[in-house]
Parts: structure tokens; C-alpha cells; sequence
């Protein structure tokens, strides 16, 4: 089984930035398309950022476009989410995702926290 362990969250004020860190484990990490998710207090979890095999290809939520970066480094196992100017809004738990495309095999953090304050 595969395991994913996020950390890098905390208290931040608006405008500020955070370094978001998985590492992963179990399971071939370069085979994995992955991804952020977030989730608000009450709500389903939504997509964030996802990043493909290779770290050729993002894509980004509509409102996270232009202040979050997702990358990774394969000889570490590990994915990364640097969030820069931070909103309030942004307050969530933010959730690492990997995702095998051939065989649709997810695997899903426990998460870290993000709070934003103005």
C-alpha cells in the first residue's frame, strides 16, 4: 500500500506565503500522476494542483492560478505546493493525492492545515 504524509502547514498572514511537502512511499513514486486537494471545514475536499509523471505538465484551480506552484522531485518521492499570497480564504486542509492513470489507483493523505488570517 502506498503512503503519503503531508507537512508544512501552520498559521500564516494574508499575503504571505507556505511550502506544502508529501513524501511518499509503498509504491513506485514516478508512475503516479500527483495532486493537492483541499478541504474546507463541512465540505468535500476540491482539486487544487496536479502534476504529471515527469513534472512536464500543471494544471491549477481557476482560484489558486497565478499564486500556487505544485512541483516534485521523483529521486525523493516527494510533491510539493508552494502557495504564495495567501487569502482567508485559502484557510483549509490541504490533502496530497497520488493518482495511477493506468490502473486508476488513488492513494490519499491524512492532510495539514492551512490557516490564513487577515
Amino acid at each position: 500500500q502506498m503512503r503519503l504524509v503531508e507537512s508544512g502547514g501552520g498559521l500564516v498572514q494574508a499575503g504571505g506565503s507556505l511550502l506544502l511537502s508529501c513524501v511518499a512511499s509503498g509504491r513506485t513514486f514516478s508512475i503516479h500522476d500527483m495532486a493537492w486537494y483541499r478541504q474546507f471545514p463541512g465540505k468535500e475536499r476540491e482539486f487544487v494542483a496536479t502534476i504529471s509523471r515527469t513534472g512536464d505538465s500543471t494544471s491549477y484551480a481557476d482560484s489558486v492560478k497565478g499564486r500556487f506552484t505544485i512541483s516534485r522531485d521523483n529521486a525523493k518521492s516527494m510533491v510539493y505546493l508552494q502557495m504564495n499570497n495567501l487569502k482567508p480564504e485559502d484557510t483549509a486542509t490541504y490533502i496530497c493525492n497520488a493518482h495511477d492513470p493506468d490502473t486508476d489507483f488513488n492513494s490519499w493523505g491524512q492532510g495539514t492545515q492551512v490557516i490564513v488570517s487577515s
